[in-house]
């Protein structure tokens, strides 16, 4: 398909009617004003810190890193917001859409745990529908959340590449998907795009209105410790998150380690990182195989293996020191993620598998 929304699409139809009306809270830093002397934020005028300006408080987005990230993204800087991680996005677009109490989101499941919960904790219905044996989206799936009659649902959120599975989903049937679902807000995390770009969809966010991109530097970036994400989508979506949004989401020291990051040594050393994880993880996913796990395809920085015993594997890695990923949901009751790390490493839990390979062989 490549038809586009059939009717103008207005977010603020979806969005909580109260924020209609609201005026945002002006910050010392949104109103700004020119002078030597700034006494108009009850700022300490004592710096006690190497890092110039950390008395102060910063910008609300700040300029450099959304200049940074706009470069790097191919979109538009009018079409970003920065917040804590893709976990704060998540929460923001919840906030700003959904009524507690009447509406609800739609996930696909297995998947990231934070749609739902961030959901139930704002009072937000969450329909969750399973995705197919395959990881993909179930056919006819708009039918399926008409039949659960859980609320309106005002967001729908898909993880691509998924978490925990490691599978992707084909950009035709995301673009199949925010056709079908034209009168909510369809919202794609790449988390972990860098490792299989060309399944990104933020080009798309000019011919779909009703589409929402996240992304993070936690991962290929490797600056998780830092918690800085962003938000991609249209200019009336954007204005309606950023009167929810805090003064003040985007420390200083996040904001100049983000930037530094965005520059193009920091992008070819990550691509040079991302390359590194992609050639260990293989070798990874090679083991776990020759021990005879089900390995699936990984698209991310980690791997999802199915085991005959899950037990014996996970006690395996846990006598070793080595901390893995195991998880309550039936449907992966059997599997263990493992995410790609060093050589050195990967060596050590590679000899984990080929050891009680031995063992059993002997």
């Amino acid at each position: 398909m490549s038809q586009t929304l059939a009717a103008p699409f207005n977010p603020n139809t979806l969005a909580r009617p109260e924020l209609l009306t609201l005026t945002p809270y002006e910050s010392a830093r949104r109103i700004g004003g020119r002078g030597d002397i700034w006494i108009n934020a009850n700022e300490s005028p004592f710096n006690n810190s190497d890092l110039d300006k950390v008395n102060r408080y910063p910008e609300c987005q700040p300029p450099e890193l959304i200049n940074a990230y706009s470069r790097y993204s191919g979109v538009k800087t009018s079409n970003i917001i920065a917040s804590r991680g893709a976990d704060e996005a998540i929460e923001l677009l919840i906030r700003t859409f959904c009524i507690p109490g009447v509406d609800s989101i739609v996930c696909f499941g297995p998947t990231y745990g934070m749609y739902a919960i961030s959901a139930a904790t704002f009072n937000v219905g969450v329909t969750a529908l399973s995705l197919t044996d395959e990881y993909q989206l179930p056919d006819a799936w708009p039918s399926l959340i008409k039949k659960a009659q859980i609320g309106n649902p005002k967001i729908v959120f898909i993880c691509n590449p998924n978490n925990p599975t490691g599978t992707v989903i084909a950009k035709d049937k995301i673009e199949q998907a925010i056709q079908a679902a034209p009168n909510s807000i369809v919202v794609v995390d790449e988390a972990y795009i860098e490792f299989c770009p060309d399944y990104s969809v933020a080009d798309l966010l000019g011919k779909y209105p009703n589409l929402v991109v996240l992304r993070t530097l936690s991962k290929a970036f490797a600056l998780a410790g830092a918690r800085c994400g962003f938000m991609l989508a249209n200019d009336e979506i954007i204005d309606l998150v950023m009167r929810v949004i805090a003064p003040y989401p985007v420390p200083l020291p996040v904001s100049e380690l983000a930037t530094k990051a965005l520059s193009q040594d920091g992008i070819d050393t990550m691509q040079t990182q991302v390359a590194t994880l992609v050639v260990q993880g293989k070798r990874l996913s090679d083991a776990l195989q020759a021990y005879g796990a089900k390995v699936l395809p990984a698209n991310g920085n980690y791997v999802l293996a199915k085991f005959d015993d899950v037990g014996a594997a996970a006690k395996r890695l846990s006598d070793s020191g080595v901390v893995a990923r195991a998880y309550k949901d039936p449907r992966l009751a059997d599997a263990i993620r493992f995410s790609f790390t060093n050589e050195q490493q990967t060596n050590l839990i590679i000899a984990l598998f080929e050891k009680s390979l031995s063992e059993s062989v002997a």
